[in-house]
């Protein structure tokens, strides 16, 4: 291992190195300062220079800050290297280590090996799940590119190792419940194999997992395109299953009524409310920056009071069921098809949302409306993405579909009472879900802008159920 402290890495190159990343999460806020808060080296990580675990602070001019975890291998600075380079340091150059295999493969023996590592402010640990790995020494180990806001490694297409890259204190909501979801076999996850963690002085937090990997399944977004293309009706088919599967996975969250963090509550009309002033907040941060030369805003623009009046009305009427641990983040992109059967995949929630928010309970409705919405924009992206005609009743058969399977499955008692009163809590989390895509695509995509306006201008024009 060099003996090289990576906390004398120069600034400008750090703030360069992370600000360039498609997993760095404020690219709209210039940053002030970044420093190297702690460098925890890993033995034996078979490169010239050697590994650490590097957490880095970034300041923001307002005063704020975020953590983010880099893994840095060293090599001379005479050596050639492909890998990204984060700068020089006395004789060494210092790169992204997940782009060398040796680098994963050692996080990977650490976890197999319950293993430990001391920094200066703190420690790694390093756990294995219970469910042995199937990989002992990989013979092929690849890094998938098309995440965002973490970094994943594929060892020999049997085992994934997700790197979380911005850290909040606390445990990760994606270990907290595959760990209570394969304690309890849940069988429609990937089997989660082991994780680590950094405890010490700068913060407390969870570092990374590693699952299953199911190389040679299709994600439903993929699944829902291709079959609109070509036959509509081999997803539709498939759409009650999913609700199924949805419904056991929240029948199996709200299992243990011995655990506290799991154990299911009674909801209570002030977490509606509360619910329904967080919706109410940012529909007025929202409406109140619409542009007014934007067509397809249209339907909308001028309409911000109509959608809090329809909020409060709902906040009266949809109460009742229980609230549990869900998904968080529940939509098409979150689940697999196997050829046999569907998984449920990344359980970190929405990753604009504290870790604190996703870790709440909340009805299990709010999974479900996140999925219908996810029909809503399958259907209104593929003539955008494909050119193609979609089926006038495809998004309103894959709702009927997947809403059949899912009650079917769910445990009743964690819904309200009644059709009547499940459909007014589902409008106000499809309302939610509708104002968080509008901010987005008004940010990222304004060419679907369409799809959250036609959401928000039906739910608007429905009414109160």
């Amino acid at each position: 291992m060099a003996d090289t402290d990576v906390r004398g890495l120069d600034e400008a190159a750090l703030i360069e190195f992370v600000t360039s990343r498609r997993w760095y999460g404020s690219k709209s806020r210039e940053l002030a300062h970044a420093s190297v808060l702690e460098a925890v080296p890993l033995p034996g990580s078979g490169t010239a220079g050697g590994a650490v675990v590097a957490l880095v602070e970034v300041r923001f001019h307002t005063g704020t800050r975020d953590t983010y975890q880099l893994v840095v291998g060293l090599r001379e600075a005479a050596a050639e290297t492909t890998e990204d380079v984060i700068g020089e340091l006395e004789g060494w150059t210092a790169y992204e280590g997940l782009g060398s295999p040796g680098i994963p493969t050692e996080l990977l023996r650490l976890i197999r090996g319950h293993a430990t590592a001391a920094g200066e402010e703190g420690e790694l640990s390093f756990h294995e799940s219970g469910q042995p790995t199937p990989v002992a020494e990989p013979d092929e180990v690849r890094t998938l590119h098309a995440e965002q806001s973490n970094s994943s490694v594929v060892f020999d297409d049997s085992l994934i190792l997700k790197v979380y890259r911005r850290l909040e204190a606390g445990i990760n909501p994606e270990l907290e419940l595959l760990r209570f979801l394969t304690a309890k076999e849940f069988p429609h996850v990937p089997v989660l194999h082991g994780w680590y963690e950094y405890a010490g002085r700068p913060i407390d937090a969870t570092l990374g997992i590693v699952q299953q990997y199911v190389g040679d399944a299709l994600d439903g977004w993929e699944l829902a395109l291709d079959a609109i293309q070509s036959d509509p009706e081999r997803f539709l088919v498939r759409v009650r299953r999913l609700g199924e599967v949805t419904g056991l996975m929240h029948a199996a969250l709200a299992s243990d009524s011995g655990d506290p963090v799991f154990a299911p509550e009674d909801a209570s009309g002030e977490s509606l409310g509360l619910l329904v002033a967080s919706v109410d907040s940012e529909v007025e941060r929202v409406f109140l920056d619409l542009p007014d030369e934007v067509s397809a805003l249209g339907p909308i623009v001028g309409r911000g009071e109509e959608v809090r009046d329809q909020l409060r009305i709902l906040s009266h009427v949809a109460a009742g069921g229980r609230v549990i641990r869900g998904h968080g983040d529940y939509h098409l992109g979150q689940v697999l098809w196997t050829g046999d059967d569907w998984l449920v995949i990344d359980f970190e929630g929405e990753p604009a949302r504290s870790l604190s928010e996703r870790r709440q309970k909340r009805s299990p409705l709010r999974d479900v409306a996140g999925m219908l919405r996810s029909f809503a924009y399958a259907s209104s992206a593929a003539p955008i993405v494909l050119g193609v005609e979609v089926p006038d009743d495809f998004e309103q058969r894959a709702r009927e579909d997947f809403l059949a399977g899912y009650l079917a499955e769910v445990d009743g008692s964690l819904l309200p009472g009644g059709e009547e009163a499940i459909e007014r809590l589902l409008t106000v989390f499809e309302l939610e879900k509708a104002v968080y895509e509008l901010r987005y695509e008004l940010d990222n995509r304004p060419d679907w802008l369409a799809i959250p306006v036609a959401g928000i201008e039906r739910l608007l024009s429905a009414g109160v159920p």
